[in-house]
């Protein structure tokens, strides 16, 4: 077994351990996937107080971010004319501006500007008769990429230019992850772990000392060597249309990817970054993907098929932090 460590271990985790905390485990839906919490409880904690504070928090995601609901702030952003300016509350700003700032770091592999797409694909609420033809596609590239959009991080404004359409299902989930973690914090529950569909951050430890152990995830099916992360102040997350079919589009052509990539997994500080940029190397392929990786320094896995034949490749930072 492989095992990822840290780069950072926190003595305030060990210092304040509470080795007779119970461990407690709430779950629920959201995103149109399934979020799942365990915790270490303090003392006098409740935790139908908790699972109510999840579930409004993250409700409260879907009315700005998603684009699956027709009034959220998003889907009105994506309706309103060329030329408005639409205020974003915090959390929307916060995933615009980083996940504008890794859209140019990955020359557009990841792109929060590509409704149009998958709608024309019919990736999402938008259905579609079928197989867009090469006009209909170009149609769409046209209307759609991250360097149409405008946005001032100070006053936290976002200029529509006309037609440009929002999916940050890429990155969105990620921030959620986050933004649950920094829930618990908040009520005092300093040693979590957090999942939403897949996409998990490892907040202290647990009671037994040992950080939040977590299998990263690998397709069904594929001969891949197990790897198991040790989530202490990170978080990984995993892109891959083993999930629900052939769905990832490549924003720079307008297309469904071929780059032979199956699975590719990040670990990162934030399941912010990690989300976004596993589906940045999902697109990029394995050469360019992990030359991309590389240069930001980002630790992660690709598992391609290629004519049939199963590889996995490492990048430096990951390597960097095994285990060996």
């Amino acid at each position: 077994m492989r095992i990822a460590l840290p780069p950072i271990i926190d003595p305030a985790a060990f210092a304040g351990r509470d080795p007779a905390a119970k461990v407690v485990a709430l779950d629920g839906e959201t995103m149109g996937t399934t979020w799942r919490v365990q915790f270490a409880a303090p003392r006098h904690c409740d935790p139908d107080v908790v699972r109510l504070a999840i579930v409004r928090r993250l409700a409260s995601l879907i009315a700005e971010m998603s684009h699956w609901t027709p009034d959220s702030l998003l889907s009105r952003f994506n309706r309103s004319p060329a030329g408005t300016w639409t205020t974003l509350p915090p959390d929307f700003a916060r995933v615009m501006h980083q996940g504008l700032a890794i859209a140019e770091t990955t020359g557009g592999a990841f792109d929060p500007a590509i409704g149009r797409l998958v709608d024309c694909w019919g990736f999402g609420p938008v259905a579609s008769a079928g197989r867009p033809d090469a006009a209909t596609i170009e149609a769409a590239r046209e209307r759609s990429g991250w360097q149409r959009l405008t946005f001032d991080p100070v006053g936290r404004h976002l200029h529509q230019p006309g037609e440009v359409s929002l999916d940050l299902s890429g990155i969105a989930k990620g921030h959620a992850v986050d933004v649950v973690a920094d829930l618990l914090q908040t009520l005092g529950i300093l040693n979590a772990l957090v999942e939403i569909g897949g996409e998990l951050v490892g907040r202290g430890i647990r009671p037994d000392g040992d950080p939040w152990w977590v299998d990263l995830e690998a397709p069904p099916g594929l001969s891949v060597q197990p790897l198991r992360i040790a989530l202490h102040g990170m978080a990984v997350a995993t892109s891959g249309d083993y999930r629900r079919g052939a769905h990832t589009i490549d924003p720079r052509t307008g297309r469904p990817i071929t780059s032979g990539v199956v699975s590719a997994s990040v670990i990162h500080a934030t399941a912010l970054a990690a989300d976004a940029w596993a589906t940045a190397l999902t697109v990029a392929g394995p050469v360019d993907g992990l030359t991309m990786a590389h240069h930001a320094d980002i630790a992660a896995r690709l598992v391609t098929v290629v004519d049939g034949v199963v590889q996995e490749f490492l990048t430096p930072a990951l390597m960097a932090a095994l285990d060996c």
